[in-house]
């Protein structure tokens, strides 16, 4: 944690504090009436924790001033833009980590996802998601909430099926062979991914193994609208918020873009993993 987020975050503390204050309210109240824990209104105050956005929004409605929320969440913004070790965020186990997925899937219109060797979390099945999850735990070395995970990475597939939003995958073929579960496991992953390839919220674009890149997919990163790029890597998260940061991750998006199948092609692609399988 760097001394930049340390600093912010007992700014924002200070800011939540200020706003309790003046609605009148002690911490042991405020946490009664959002059936929190008073140690948690503490932490938020002292900066020793750091808030997700629903923490804004109900802090700001049990204040009874909502038209600061805009202001909170441009200073969590500003906060989270930064590198976070993967230890520090799952310190509680992988279900936070969703819960903060579903939170900015929530204020996303357009979601741009690029995997180069897994399938992406929003289209994953459960089982294919405890694998995924379970391996990253054992890896990382942090708490095995795995169940607890994959509930609420399926919560997050619900944003799949709203009108008002809109999904675009980007999938190295090679994801589609790499093998992290079981082999029936995998096949049941395959047929869920070329079950939504068609949905009118949802556009898949796979990079053939044979396709000529301009630019190679070292990493997986997530777009959201063009406010945030989460980058991801073996040991930390990069939350990039920064206009430079996007053009650079929205350039390497198109660049790959150009090389991928979509629609009936892409289906056909992932049928043919599929079929190597053999039956399950």
């Amino acid at each position: 944690m760097t001394t930049d987020f340390q600093t912010g975050r007992k700014a924002l503390g200070a800011r939540l504090r200020e706003l309790r204050a003046e609605a009148g309210l002690s911490g042991k109240v405020l946490a009664a009436q959002l059936d929190w824990p008073p140690s948690k209104v503490s932490k938020l105050e002292n900066g020793k924790q750091t808030p997700a956005l629903t923490d804004l929004e109900a802090w700001t409605a049990a204040a009874g001033r909502p038209e600061a929320l805009p202001e909170l969440k441009a200073r969590l913004s500003g906060l989270e833009t930064t590198y976070r070790s993967w230890r520090r965020q799952l310190v509680a186990g992988h279900r936070p980590r969703q819960e903060q997925a579903i939170a900015e899937t929530a204020v996303t219109t357009v979601t741009r996802a690029l995997e180069p060797f897994c399938i992406p979390g929003l289209l994953q099945t459960p089982e294919y998601a405890r694998a995924t999850l379970a391996a990253a735990a054992d890896f990382r070395q942090t708490p095995r909430d795995i169940e607890d995970a994959v509930r609420a990475r399926m919560r997050r597939q619900e944003a799949l099926y709203d009108p008002e939003k809109r999904f675009v995958f980007l999938i190295h073929e090679a994801a589609l062979h790499a093998r992290t579960c079981s082999r029936p496991a995998h096949a049941a992953q395959l047929d869920r991914l070329m079950s939504v390839i068609g949905l009118d919220t949802i556009e898949v674009g796979i990079v053939p193994l044979s396709a000529r890149l301009r630019a190679a997919p070292n990493h997986g990163f997530w777009l959201y609208d063009r406010r945030l790029v989460i980058v991801e890597t073996i040991g930390t998260e990069m939350w990039l918020a920064d206009t430079a940061s996007i053009e650079t991750y929205e350039r390497a998006w198109d660049w790959l873009w150009e090389s991928a199948v979509q629609g009936a092609e892409a289906r056909r692609l992932i049928g043919r993993v599929r079929a190597s399988l053999g039956p399950v």
